[in-house]
């Protein structure tokens, strides 16, 4: 892929901000960031992946299999444990990357233990060939999210954006979320969409909405 077909693509990500109408395939711009080996975007990954996991068509796996290459393949892993510790130290939780963390091995569990002690106490450290300083990551992360929330004027509402995306997993499959935001963002349904939203995730919302059930869910998280 061409450079500049690469960086639009990485703006469908968050990296950086701006408007691109084409579709693109996001697992294989993700592989692409893997293989480039450039710090920078290195530095950038767990801004896109954060907004890669919240389209239906992100697959870590898919990633993986567009990457031939065993050293390809073993950055990747690197970069999604970094990408873990960014979260975790951020205080951000998702379903997918909670998932992906109870998968890891007792080798890569100790390196992420490690990988949140640098950002803890801002060592630099390295990963694959790149040098990483946890002071830039923890800025870059912040900025990218901050021009975001910039929209709503609080960065705050951004990282409960992608809380929320956590708390939709937990009840909605991918299918369902989709056809969920689309009814709320008012985007047109077709036909078969609309049957299936009155059928099942109608029901859903219908129970989400029911005060009395929010009133006993609370109380019950008080315990």
């Amino acid at each position: 892929m061409a450079e500049k077909n690469l960086l639009e693509n990485l703006n469908r990500l968050g990296f950086p901000p701006m408007e691109v109408e084409r579709t693109f395939d996001l697992n294989q711009t993700l592989a692409e960031v893997v293989q480039s080996k450039d710090a920078r975007l290195w530095e950038g990954f767990p801004v896109m992946l954060a907004n890669a996991a919240q389209d239906y068509s992100f697959d870590y796996d898919r990633v993986k299999d567009r990457l031939t290459n065993k050293e390809d393949q073993d950055n990747l892993h690197a970069l999604l444990l970094l990408s873990l510790a960014t979260y975790q130290f951020h205080h951000l939780s998702f379903l997918w990357a909670d998932q992906l963390r109870k998968g890891l091995s007792s080798q890569d569990a100790g390196l992420l233990k490690k990988l949140k002690k640098f950002f803890a106490q801002g060592e630099v450290f390295k990963l694959g060939n790149n040098q990483f300083d946890p002071s830039r990551l923890k800025t870059m992360f912040n900025n990218y999210f901050k021009k975001d929330a910039e929209k709503t004027r609080q960065l705050k509402e951004k990282y409960e954006d992608l809380s929320l995306e956590y708390a939709l997993s937990q009840l909605f499959s991918a299918k369902q979320k989709e056809l969920f935001k689309k009814k709320l963002e008012g985007l047109p349904l077709t036909k078969t969409e609309r049957e299936y939203y009155s059928r099942t995730v109608k029901k859903k919302v219908a129970a989400l909405a029911n005060t009395e059930l929010h009133r006993l869910a609370q109380r019950l998280m008080a315990y």
